[in-house]
């Protein structure tokens, strides 16, 4: 399938290429984007030649009748949002958007899809036409740039107690591997002098918005505040309003470097939880 083709809900006859077997789906909104496409919401459209919308859209990663990879966009966000809330509570739910609400069909997958259709062929790039843009693919893990660097953010904000343990209150490790330094004001050193940088940068955010969704942060659970996230260019931060951040950068690969509560932390923190876009 391609463009606004329909999407068939069973595979059999003609309709075998046209169908579509939805795999998984992810929301691409202001507050809640896969950050592997982009430092902010703006940025993860253009990666999928999209118009950046206030409402924002659903991704359906998916496998047509003859096996090819395809992301279709749809501007049925409630839909998408109530697949997913239904898989993560473990209910089945069905995602069949109309039609009319499909926006694109774009070759590939942006991100690794661990599961594939049954009955169908293996996952493959769909065969090119004349005019279609080039399969979007996953980034691979070896090498370090800022898809990855935004990719290893996203599992530090998932594991955050893990990490959270690891680090004692003034920024030194837990583990026996040997002390991190205290703050960014420690030891003189090239990752730390770019984690000072990252602390002017949100500091400027404060006096000159940035764009939308390069901070944003999550609802928190009960009786706990959210995680905290920002980004830009060649760095991301994840924090606890009220705790501590970890900070990773492009330069500094595969490196995910604590920053202790000190005399700006604190404050910047909850500036940046107040300004942050939340999901609705």
């Amino acid at each position: 399938m391609a463009g606004t083709e329909p999407i068939a809900e069973a595979v059999g006859g003609e309709e075998a290429a046209d169908a579509l077997f939805v795999l998984t789906a992810a929301l691409l909104t202001p507050a809640r984007f896969p950050s592997v496409l982009g430092d902010d919401y703006p940025e993860a459209c253009a990666a999928l030649g999209l118009l950046p919308s206030a409402a924002g859209y659903g991704l359906l990663f998916g496998q047509d009748g003859l096996g090819a990879r395809w992301t279709v966009v749809t501007d049925d966000v409630s839909l998408v949002a109530v697949a997913i809330a239904s898989w993560d509570c473990g209910m089945a739910y069905d995602l069949s958007p109309d039609e009319r609400t499909v926006v694109a069909g774009l070759p590939g997958w942006p991100l690794p899809v661990a599961t594939s259709a049954p009955g169908v062929p293996a996952p493959h790039d769909p065969e090119p036409e004349e005019g279609d843009p080039e399969p979007l693919t996953p980034p691979t893990g070896d090498v370090w740039g800022a898809a990855q660097r935004r990719l290893g953010a996203d599992e530090v904000g998932l594991q955050w107690a893990a990490w959270r343990a690891q680090v004692s209150d003034d920024g030194r490790t837990v583990e026996p591997s040997g002390p991190a330094p205290e703050s960014p004001a420690g030891p003189e050193s090239d990752p730390y002098d770019g984690v000072r940088k990252v602390l002017d940068e949100l500091h400027a955010y404060l006096e000159e918005p940035p764009p939308v969704g390069r901070v944003r942060a999550d609802n928190g659970g009960e009786g706990g505040s959210g995680i905290l996230r920002a980004d830009g260019p060649g760095w991301s931060l994840v924090a606890k309003a009220g705790d501590m951040a970890f900070v990773l950068l492009d330069a500094v690969p595969r490196e995910v470097l604590p920053v202790a509560p000190g005399p700006r932390l604190p404050a910047l923190l909850e500036a940046l939880d107040a300004m942050a876009v939340r999901p609705s």
